[in-house]
């Protein structure tokens, strides 16, 4: 017996050190969960914070506001026996996403038969389209009913106002005719296009169809309305060059709101 209570005696310091260290061991074991949240929200705290104005910047340096080109006018604009993907509308909103304007949307408002005092009494319909741009394109029809030229004049003047009114930007495509109704006529209603573009502050296409009428091989059988193939020349030719200036302005002038919109929000956050 006394042998048992030597050799328990000997190792009590042992004991003692390992029921201390076990007991150290159980009183720190809580706290670890606790140390581990105490560094993750020290760590959560220590990362930046990215403010409303710094927000409102990237955002609007990300994401480009929609872009609308209203394409209006007659059985040109509508592209009359092409399919639905050769009319220049199509082609031009396919051309421009190629270039980089992935905003962009051509809106084919284009009536076969469509003259231009039908046009303007639809202004009411289409302008719902809220345009950034617009392409006019009307008074074919109008020289082929022998409709007076100060009539067709009035209604296209009235037709860029309403527009511009309405905040578009405005390209008019210029057109020419046959001499079947007489030079006086033929030359008084070529007048027209770029007399209301000067008169109007409005950018022309001098042709519309320049480089394609009366081409029999960009034209369709009825000799007047193009191919597929002649309005991808249109497209190329006679739109874009005129178009892709008016499209940079209006994208260095959003940029600009965006940027003044943005320092509008760092001051009031910093008032605030």
């Amino acid at each position: 017996m006394m042998n048992l209570s030597i050799r328990f005696a000997r190792h009590l310091p042992t004991l003692a050190i390992l029921t201390a260290i076990m007991a150290l061991g159980g009183c720190q074991k809580p706290s670890e969960p606790s140390t581990d949240n105490g560094m993750q929200n020290s760590t959560q705290t220590a990362e930046p914070q990215t403010t409303k104005s710094e927000q409102t910047t990237t955002s609007a340096e990300q994401q480009q506001a929609p872009l609308t080109i209203l394409a209006l006018g007659d059985s040109l604009t509508e592209g009359l026996g092409v399919d639905k993907d050769g009319n220049y509308p199509a082609q031009l909103e396919d051309r421009l996403q190629a270039m980089g304007y992935d905003n962009a949307k051509v809106v084919n408002s284009g009536l076969s038969g469509e003259t231009s005092t039908g046009l303007v009494n639809r202004l009411d319909w289409v302008l719902q389209t809220k345009p950034d741009v617009t392409i006019l394109t009307i008074g074919a029809n109008d020289a082929i009913r022998g409709i007076d030229v100060a009539t067709v004049e009035a209604n296209i003047r009235t037709a860029v106002k309403r527009l511009q009114d309405n905040g578009s930007i405005v390209i008019l495509g210029g057109m020419q005719i046959y001499d079947n109704l007489g030079s006086d006529y033929v030359k008084s209603f070529a007048a027209i296009y770029p007399r209301v573009a000067k008169d109007m502050n409005v950018t022309l296409i001098p042709f519309f169809l320049d480089g394609v009428g009366g081409d029999p091989a960009l034209n369709q059988a009825d000799a007047i309305h193009p191919t597929k193939e002649g309005y991808t020349i249109i497209v190329n030719d006679n739109i874009v060059p005129i178009l892709a200036p008016k499209l940079e302005a209006l994208k260095i002038a959003d940029a600009d709101n965006a940027t003044e919109n943005a320092q509008d929000d760092t001051t009031k956050n910093t008032i605030n």
